[in-house]
């Protein structure tokens, strides 16, 4: 089976099978994976060595304040538009996660310079 967008003409050097799209999809998870791994080996050695910054709670509500109602407006569009429902919801909840987690920590936030 071929996928539309990859369906060139024989022979063209490009990619034009499933096999070739699996072997880079595999190659792109690769170095993903291993980016990830260099990020988090990173991040635990700063924590190790105390260079760790705070959390910034003032960015987790920022985000709230923009993700929950973009995410809101987003649902309410599902009812009227042909954009689906599932768009919507994860902005929605990490909105409100978000808001959550910035209004609970609101002693702990870092002041505006």
């Amino acid at each position: 089976m071929r996928f539309a967008i990859l369906n060139y003409a024989e022979g063209d050097g490009r990619m034009n099978d499933a096999g070739s799209v699996m072997s880079v999809l595999l190659v792109i998870g690769i170095v993903v994976t291993l980016l990830t791994l260099l990020l988090v080996r990173g991040l635990r050695k700063k924590k190790k060595e105390g260079k760790a910054g705070e959390t910034d709670y003032r960015a987790f509500f920022i985000m709230g304040v923009v993700f929950f109602p973009t995410g809101f407006a987003m649902i309410m569009a599902y009812f009227f538009a042909e954009i689906p429902f599932e768009i919507g919801l994860p902005l929605f909840a990490l909105g409100l996660i978000y808001l959550i987690i910035g209004l609970a920590n609101r002693d702990k936030r870092k002041k505006a310079e």
